[in-house]
């Protein structure tokens, strides 16, 4: 068996593992692009068996794997928060224990021959601290999260003044949700049109993630329109077993004071406590956005994410691609 078709069957056995680290997700956002999965397994000791199986896995991490020319690097998929290191949920480990699993994958990540590597790992994962002492720089991100819906009206209470004044401006809207995938895409690219901006997604790479996305019955389109059925904003969510992602938020500039953004969090919401979901805006570090989803009584919820340079020009090659306004990860 290949290490993928191992990891396939081993995050079988893992309830809580996020949504942007399942197998197909993975084939999803990496089309046309290559994707592997570093495995840790038990000691030797515990095990007589040459050939790995998924019982022998302790802990796995999928990456995509990048190459053009002479340069090899790791980096995150087209949004995918969360990445890195996965450690076997139905097991305790020692301090120790988890030293030598970290050890173990920064071997196997020299023996790639990279020039850069970059993940964001799991919330709550202990892993950063022991990268970071292997020689990885390790950075605070931050997402916002609403962990309880039960009470739908309390919630609302904990929104801002802003944002209940923008809600009543949007009483003549109303929630839609059989817009296409085709639909969606072609309304992001021309809301971001009237806003000067580019999109950084692929319609081919859209249309790929939602109908997998769909078939597993793991998404939504939402839509806030006018009376007229005319949208204002729209949003793709998208969730696991323990929580709805705000994954694609998308608006239209001409209607920015309709109330409409407001509607559509509070929709997404209502969705959310439908199916017993944490809400999770999947993260900004951009300030404006921070403290927009701040508004909405969300609380911070910290992760990290993991680096390191193997080779020193790659960080001119970074640079120069930054410079060129593009992006390695």
């Amino acid at each position: 068996m290949s290490n993928k078709e191992i990891y396939a069957e081993w995050v079988q056995s893992q309830q809580t593992i996020p949504l942007f680290m399942q197998p197909w997700w993975m084939d999803a956002v990496c089309a046309g692009k290559a994707w592997d999965v570093i495995l840790v397994k038990r000691p030797v000791s515990d095990t007589e068996k040459d050939e790995l199986s998924p019982t022998d896995i302790v802990a796995a991490m999928p990456y995509l794997w990048r190459k053009k020319w002479w340069m090899k690097w790791i980096a995150m998929p087209q949004q995918t928060q969360i990445g890195g290191l996965w450690l076997d949920e139905n097991r305790t480990f020692e301090p120790e224990e988890l030293t030598a699993i970290c050890q173990d994958v920064a071997k196997q990540l020299a023996g790639l021959s990279l020039n850069y590597y970059y993940q964001q790992f799991p919330l709550s994962s202990p892993c950063p601290d022991l990268f970071r002492e292997l020689g990885f720089k390790v950075k605070e991100r931050v997402t916002y999260r609403i962990n309880d819906l039960t009470d739908l009206d309390k919630v609302i209470d904990n929104f801002s003044k802003n944002k209940k004044r923008q809600l009543q401006k949007a009483l003549s809207l109303h929630a839609e949700k059989h817009i296409t995938a085709e639909e969606f895409y072609a309304l992001h690219l021309s809301w971001l049109a009237l806003q000067k901006k580019q999109i950084t997604y692929s319609r081919e790479f859209f249309l790929v993630l939602e109908q997998k996305l769909r078939k597993r019955h793991q998404s939504q389109i939402l839509t806030i329109c006018n009376p007229d059925h005319i949208p204002y904003a729209a949003a793709l969510l998208v969730w696991d077993k323990q929580r709805m992602y705000y994954l694609i938020p998308c608006f239209n500039p001409e209607y920015k004071e309709s109330g409409a953004g407001a509607l559509l969090v509070l929709e997404a919401l209502k969705l959310a406590r439908e199916k017993g979901l944490v809400f999770d805006f999947e993260g900004s570090m951009i300030r404006g956005v921070a403290q927009h989803y701040k508004q909405f009584g969300s609380v911070p919820c910290n992760y990290y994410s993991v680096e390191k340079y193997y080779s020193w020009w790659f960080r001119i090659v970074l640079l120069w691609n930054w410079l060129r306004n593009k992006k390695y990860r």
